[in-house]
């Protein structure tokens, strides 16, 4: 029969233990100082959130939602989609007005909500993602005037 006799560890506090135990009743180092993530701000920051106090109502967390936002994606917008996309018979309207029959894949504004459209189906068309695309490049070029 095997006899199993106890071992003795004798824990011997390394150097860097030793440094820690005499920085002990000291105050730990501030948290690095950051710029404000604003951009053109010269300020730094120690938030969490990389905003200077002068910008700290730009930072959101994730979960929340900001204020104003259109809530595109939602059940409401969902439907609005569908009853346009049904309304239009499923095409481009763009493509129906140069005489092409194509599949409409999105819903756009007529007059974009930037320049005081509305939500309303009156200024929503059935649109296909090419003239979707150069529809929001020829808006985004006007708006740079």
């Amino acid at each position: 029969m095997l006899s199993i006799r106890p071992i003795c560890f004798l824990l011997i506090p390394s150097r860097l233990n030793d440094e820690r135990m005499s920085l002990k009743g000291k105050a730990m180092p501030g948290k690095v100082r950051r710029p404000c993530r604003s951009p053109g701000c010269r300020h730094t920051t120690t938030e969490r959130h990389g905003y200077c106090d002068e910008h700290a109502d730009k930072a959101t967390g994730w979960t929340q939602r900001r204020r104003g936002q259109s809530g595109r994606g939602g059940r409401p917008w969902r439907r609005i989609r569908d009853r346009v996309l049904q309304r239009d018979k499923g095409l481009c309207q763009a493509c129906l007005r140069a005489g092409r029959v194509t599949p409409a894949t999105e819903v756009d504004h007529i007059v974009n909500l930037e320049s005081g459209g509305t939500d309303d189906d009156s200024n929503l068309e059935a649109i296909c993602s090419p003239c979707h695309k150069a529809k929001t490049a020829r808006e985004a070029q006007g708006g740079r005037g």
